[in-house]
């Protein structure tokens, strides 16, 4: 209790810094998700066209000019070449499509002619093309069945007018869990950067000489005073990691109340558990205040840098991710990642979830031994 009692003496005497960092860590981690729209929903946008043609007077062009007005916003633009070259340079038109003379007459004829063609190269593009090419893929087949225009035209009517119905078979609350995925992932950096300053800072204190002194004079081994360090620390390190979840449940709402929400909770408790015997070690390596602004630059910036917190993990390059194995961090992104995908929870899905939370803790079970052995040879 003796450790305790000079651990909260500490900390209120520094009380005002401990609080001050904390909730400037929780408010970023609040900031980070209500300014970030991770969600997945796909919303179409109709391409710009422009629309030059010289075959007027046929009914099937007719019906081809009438579905791309339908399916896209149809641009004017002077009929000139240099103003159809700016229109899409200035991205005012994302496709021209150019129909030939003849053009309706050389098709139903059977003669394959070819619309000309200038695009942006965009994704906007790239649906226009995919609007062309479904009407007179529709069209070549029902060449080949009637001979009749007037009974051609209502063919490609009746299919082209079919609407794909989509069916969603999850019942996964994506957009939702989605946001509570990229808090927590985010919540790395915060746990992380708050239980090594604050921690590092604490122990830091126990080394100033008089306090040192005192514990020197003491017959208390390491490793108990190692112990009730832990213990010490781990309760603010709790009060963090509370406050993540309490804060994760008002910004995302219920779904943190279910079995996958509940996963992620217990993942970031036991990576709040490595990084606590992290901060330990740390803070027995480095007894230098100044310094720490650094240390939590190098360790918390680093680490969610090169493990996925701020940039999804499919964007970074494979050497990258072979470097962030060794980090903790790894683990716990790569868990968040692994619950975010569960459909059906059971043991088959849930066992990767269990090593990767198993690695969490082989990590502060190494840190905790690692702590002992420094503080065993200082203490010589």
């Amino acid at each position: 209790m003796t450790v305790f009692k000079t651990y909260l003496k500490i900390l209120n005497k520094n009380k005002f810094l401990v609080i001050l960092y904390t909730v400037i860590l929780v408010f970023f981690a609040a900031f980070n998700i209500e300014n970030n729209d991770n969600g997945t929903n796909f919303v179409a946008e109709k391409p710009d066209i422009l629309i030059v043609n010289q075959d007027e007077d046929n009914d099937i062009t007719s019906h081809f000019i009438q579905y791309i007005e339908k399916n896209s916003t149809v641009k004017k633009v002077k009929e000139t070449e240099e103003a159809h070259n700016d229109a899409l340079f200035y991205r005012d038109v994302n496709y021209i499509i150019y129909i030939p003379k003849n053009f309706g007459n050389d098709f139903l004829e059977g003669k394959n002619p070819k619309l000309e063609i200038k695009s942006t190269g965009d994704y906007q593009a790239s649906l226009a093309e995919i609007l062309v090419n479904r009407y007179w893929n529709v069209a070549n087949i029902y060449r080949n069945v009637t001979e009749e225009e007037e009974q051609l035209l209502t063919l490609i009517n009746t299919t082209l007018e079919k609407d794909t119905i989509v069916e969603v078979t999850s019942k996964l609350d994506t957009e939702s869990f989605s946001k509570a995925t990229m808090f927590y992932n985010f919540a790395n950096y915060s746990i992380l950067a708050g239980c090594v300053f604050i921690i590092c800072f604490m122990i830091s204190s126990f080394q100033e000489k008089k306090v040192k002194s005192r514990i020197m004079v003491s017959s208390m081994e390491y490793r108990k005073f190692n112990r009730q360090l832990l213990l010490s620390n781990g309760l603010f390190a709790f009060a963090l990691w509370l406050c993540y979840v309490i804060l994760s449940i008002v910004l995302v709402g219920n779904v943190m109340l279910t079995s996958r929400g509940l996963f992620l909770i217990l993942n970031s408790f036991i990576f709040t558990c490595s990084a606590l015997t992290l901060a330990l070690l740390i803070g027995n390596l480095v007894h230098n205040k100044e310094a720490m602004n650094g240390i939590v630059n190098v360790i918390a910036l680093g680490s969610s840098f090169l493990c996925g917190a701020f940039v999804p993990t499919q964007f970074l390059p494979d050497f990258v991710l072979k470097i962030a194995h060794i980090l903790p961090s790894y683990y716990y992104i790569y868990n968040n990642e692994l619950i975010a995908s569960l459909e059906h929870i059971d043991l088959e899905n849930l066992q990767p979830i269990f090593i990767n939370m198993g690695m969490l803790l082989l990590f502060a079970f190494i840190f905790i031994v690692i702590t002992n052995i420094v503080t065993k040879r200082k203490n010589r």
